[in-house]
């Protein structure tokens, strides 16, 4: 009698501790799911606030090589006010980008082989297909992330140069001197400011995507 009492006191406290190891599994992967989208979320809000800044930028720019600009030291204080945001949002972009890449691809990769614990050939293969369907996704990301952080970064590296420029000759004829490259630079910063958009959409469907309510 013993021995049964033993036995079955065994039995239950493996059929127990496999639930918690499989609960404890499912919770780690939800976890993964929401650090991968708290990642993505974190650059969303960063490409809001870059958007209005690359128009200020540009806009401050714009007034600083203005023929009619009156008041060419106001408006220069104001562009490299302008230049020291944008810098810093670059650097911030270009961090949270890199960690967002980072989780997505450690939440594919321990999918992935979770995945391969599935008996189930069916379960299988809704596994896999969810997850190529995803990966893709996420792939679209982070292919316009590498583009987007190239470009924005010699965007920034472009007003830099055009502020130093100015700071040693803000005279008529340095303006003037500038003119053509301060305005590729604006027109840089429009391109720029669509092509972030663009990922932001992207990162949005991919979001959506990962959420777990319907």
């Amino acid at each position: 009698m013993k021995s049964i009492t033993q036995s079955i006191t065994r039995h239950t406290f493996l059929l127990l501790s496999l639930h918690l190891l499989l609960a404890g599994c499912a919770s780690t992967s939800m976890e993964r799911s929401d650090d991968a989208r708290t990642t993505m979320q974190t650059v969303e809000n960063d490409i809001q606030r870059i958007v209005v800044q690359l128009d200020a930028t540009g806009q401050s720019l714009d007034n600083l090589v203005n023929f009619n600009q009156t008041d060419v030291k106001k408006a220069f204080d104001e562009f490299a006010a302008n230049v020291e945001k944008i810098e810093k949002m670059e650097k911030s972009f270009s961090a949270h980008a890199d960690k967002m890449q980072a989780r997505g691809k450690e939440y594919f990769a321990e999918w992935k082989k979770e995945g391969t614990t599935y008996d189930n050939p069916d379960i299988q293969a809704l596994s896999d297909q969810r997850r190529d369907e995803l990966g893709t996704a996420y792939g679209r990301i982070a292919q316009s992330g590498v583009s987007v952080k190239s470009a924005f970064k010699t965007y920034v590296s472009d007003v830099q140069e055009i502020r130093t420029f100015l700071s040693t000759d803000l005279t008529s004829k340095g303006i003037d001197a500038i003119v053509e490259v301060s305005r590729r630079s604006v027109r840089d910063g429009t391109n720029l400011k669509y092509a972030i958009k663009n990922m932001q959409g992207v990162i949005e469907s991919v979001k959506d995507e990962m959420a777990q309510t319907r």
